[in-house]
């Protein structure tokens, strides 16, 4: 059963529609259909803006992974109808020791990449969500918060600009509206940004001041550590003052990086342009000769932290996308077993 949340109404415009989705809809679907906006998940419903207002709809076993941010088509009766294609979409493996991606977010346009000036500023962190953000084909924005605990943030804007000196980097106090301000030019109407940090980075912060309102909780930052305690529990999507749309996400303590070959090939290009001119074509970077990584290294032209995190992150996305490809191979496989053996038990009832 459908419920109705609240009555106001959205533009699709606003809930950022775009001509991408509007091109997968036939005249028909457009004439009958109800395209919505997921904003919230639910063990058994899930919550939509659409034109029509803020609607709860059950969960059914027939519909696909959904995520915050999908856009989906309601029937004439808000029923669930169909997934639209995505733009773009945020994965990772699942936490813990399952073998399987987990679906954190779609159709994202923006990532804001947290990360607080104390003693949680970590630059191969950055590294590790940059990729996930490469990957995904959204634009990354490095936000460093807490930016009123040290005296010069703009030395670690410095050090960010020595992973890829393109990068866009922001430093802000969260608490101070005017601070934040300087996120606004990624927050128009109909843009969707997302939020990527670990627990305690001020996230939830950030998404309170951005949204001028309570919506996130938000705790003290243990003395002993300078880490913030983990506030945000469950992912959703907000309508910003200013037109935009904020998606937040839980803190990601374990966030583990699957098939995302191409967003480290981005993330980390000088390394693999360094490594054209190394004088063997299958060189590891650890004691050949002729290494045009090491060389780099030596000369000061390259960072060593930045190449051990370069090959650790390597060799985690080898190991996980073969875990998951090999889980999804012993699949398929199991599926063919069972549908052999209910083709042979029909034949044999048959034969009765």
């Amino acid at each position: 059963m459908t419920t109705t949340i609240s009555t106001p109404t959205y533009s699709l415009q606003k809930l950022g529609w775009k001509p991408y989705f509007q091109q997968q809809l036939s005249l028909d679907e457009w004439d009958q259909m109800k395209p919505a906006r997921v904003c919230a998940l639910h063990r058994n419903r899930l919550d939509v803006f659409s034109e029509h207002g803020h609607l709860s709809i059950p969960v059914l076993p027939n519909m696909p992974v959904l995520a915050v941010g999908d856009w989906i088509l309601l029937s004439g009766e808000d029923h669930f109808a169909r997934l639209l294609e995505r733009f773009s979409r945020f994965w990772r493996k699942a936490a813990g020791s399952k073998i399987e991606e987990q679906l954190i977010a779609s159709n994202v346009d923006t990532v804001f990449i947290v990360c607080s000036l104390n003693q949680d500023f970590n630059l191969s962190r950055i590294e590790r969500y940059l990729a996930l953000a490469h990957q995904s084909g959204v634009e990354p924005v490095i936000v460093l918060s807490k930016a009123d605990c040290v005296d010069d943030p703009t030395l670690y804007v410095e050090q960010v600009h020595h992973i890829d000196n393109m990068l866009l980097v922001e430093y802000v106090n969260g608490l101070d509206r005017d601070s934040v301000d300087k996120l606004a030019p990624w927050c128009r109407t109909g843009k969707t940004v997302a939020f990527l940090g670990s627990s305690g980075a001020g996230k939830s912060t950030l998404v309170n001041t951005l949204l001028a309102t309570e919506t996130q909780q938000t705790a003290s930052i243990r003395e002993e550590d300078s880490k913030g305690r983990h506030t945000t529990t469950a992912r959703s999507l907000h309508l910003m003052q200013g037109g935009g749309l904020l998606l937040d996400t839980p803190g990601m303590r374990e966030l583990q990086l699957a098939d995302c070959s191409e967003g480290l090939s981005t993330t980390f290009a000088d390394i693999e342009t360094l490594a054209e001119q190394c004088r063997f074509g299958d060189c590891a970077h650890q004691y050949e000769p002729g290494c045009a990584v090491l060389a780099a290294i030596e000369s000061g032209a390259l960072e060593e932290r930045r190449l051990r995190n370069y090959l650790k992150l390597n060799r985690e996305v080898t190991f996980n996308t073969a875990s998951i490809a090999e889980k999804r191979a012993k699949s398929k496989q199991l599926g063919r077993m069972y549908r052999t053996i209910q083709s042979t038990n029909r034949k044999h009832k048959n034969r009765e």
